[in-house]
């Protein structure tokens, strides 16, 4: 994302991966609430969220994400070795992982920035403590921290 002179800042490409349905309608109403103009792409497990990164099969037109929230409780590949094959490869590390889970267990989140998760959130159970969650940390990622632009990272 980068912002010069009278052109429109870019949309956010944000890839959520979560098997959820519930909290994948949660996380979409809270980007729609919103200030950021954002692109979600949802992937339901961990095979897909590779796929998407890889640009792989049905996904060879995914654009790179400028983050990823990723859950780590997904069918087949789960949300750590996600973030272990992202973090290990040099053209996909730099890509901020904020794991947004609805795991507490100490281990998880120690294991998680281990794998150099840059945020690890749990989910809150009510849904509108989980919306301000997610528009808590959208305002941060997308407000305040400077990211990388497409040019710097490849």
């Amino acid at each position: 994302m980068s912002t010069s002179g009278d052109t429109p800042p870019e949309r956010a490409q944000i890839l959520l991966v979560e098997d959820n349905p519930g909290d994948v309608r949660l996380t979409k109403e809270a980007f729609k609430q919103g200030r950021i103009e954002n692109d979600l792409h949802v992937v339901t497990d961990g095979n897909r969220a590779l796929e998407f990164l890889a640009r792989d099969g049905r996904y060879e037109d995914a654009p790179r994400p400028d983050l990823i929230l990723l859950d780590l409780n997904l069918p087949r590949t789960d949300g750590e070795e996600v973030l272990e094959q992202l973090k290990d490869d040099p053209n996909l590390r730099s890509i901020p992982v904020i794991v947004l889970t609805s795991s507490r267990a100490e281990e998880d989140i120690v294991k998680s920035y281990e794998l150099h998760a840059n945020a690890y959130l749990t989910k809150p159970v009510d849904p509108d403590e989980f919306i301000d969650a997610v528009r808590a940390f959208e305002k941060f990622w997308f407000s305040v921290v400077r990211l990388p632009s497409e040019v710097d990272r490849s």
